[in-house]
């Protein structure tokens, strides 16, 4: 996701005031752009770039970008902007997570929608609850709302490895009376600076209105980030 960056870190400095802001910029390295089990760059690598602003009090906001390669208008970057608030404590109690992202592609015109989320966390489980009113920017058609429930694991293992899980399924009358599942396992890891994912992935069959311009083909996915400024040791 990419944007004003000078005018918005502005305005959310002012609001909230440098002395207690963290600003972070993490550039990502991935093999397929996977979204809830669906390509969106047609099984091809992505190159992803993130700029996130945190404050103390546990606001945050931020834009992140990517390249895409999916359905009508032909869409070829990805800009979204997200803003959020996160809070409670997840290893002495519950941690949560409210916040919406705002998605928009800008080389396919008015394809844009907003998506608001609710998630809690405790220990290695966390939840999230997704909501659109417009999901897929459909309104040309009507307003079409679709909702998101996912469950995710991280469980360490030994040498600093983690197994991490996840389940999602995807309903609302954007999806009709499709049921659409995916699910993903696999191991991370952290190298020094660069956090390092490989993971299986797959999901339900796609009816032949996505099939055609998305895929959800099962796959093995490699990521590769690091996020900046490095901290020093």
């Amino acid at each position: 996701m990419i944007k004003s960056r000078a005018v918005l870190a502005g305005s959310l400095l002012t609001f909230a005031g440098i002395a207690s802001a963290d600003i972070t910029v993490t550039p990502a390295l991935v093999s397929d752009y996977d979204f809830r089990g669906i390509s969106q760059t047609k099984e091809d690598p992505a190159l992803q770039l993130g700029l996130n602003y945190s404050h103390e009090s546990g606001f945050y906001a931020g834009l992140w970008g990517s390249n895409v390669d999916f359905g009508p208008g032909d869409p070829s970057v990805e800009v979204d902007v997200f803003a959020g608030f996160a809070g409670g404590d997840a290893e002495e109690s519950v941690g949560y997570d409210l916040g919406a992202v705002y998605y928009t592609y800008p080389s396919a015109g008015s394809l844009k929608y907003l998506e608001a989320y609710a998630g809690i966390s405790k220990g290695w489980f966390s939840g999230k609850l997704w909501y659109s009113p417009d999901f897929g920017g459909k309104s040309t058609a009507g307003h079409t709302s679709g909702l998101y429930t996912e469950a995710n694991g991280a469980f360490p293992l030994p040498h600093d490895f983690s197994f991490v899980v996840h389940a999602g399924y995807s309903f609302g009358d954007y999806w009709d009376d499709i049921e659409y599942f995916d699910w993903s396992a696999g191991f991370s890891r952290t190298f020094n600076n660069f956090a390092v994912s490989l993971k299986y992935v797959d999901g339900s069959d796609l009816p032949d209105f996505g099939s055609k311009v998305f895929s959800t083909d099962s796959k093995v996915l490699l990521s590769i980030s690091t996020t900046l400024p490095w901290k020093s040791e």
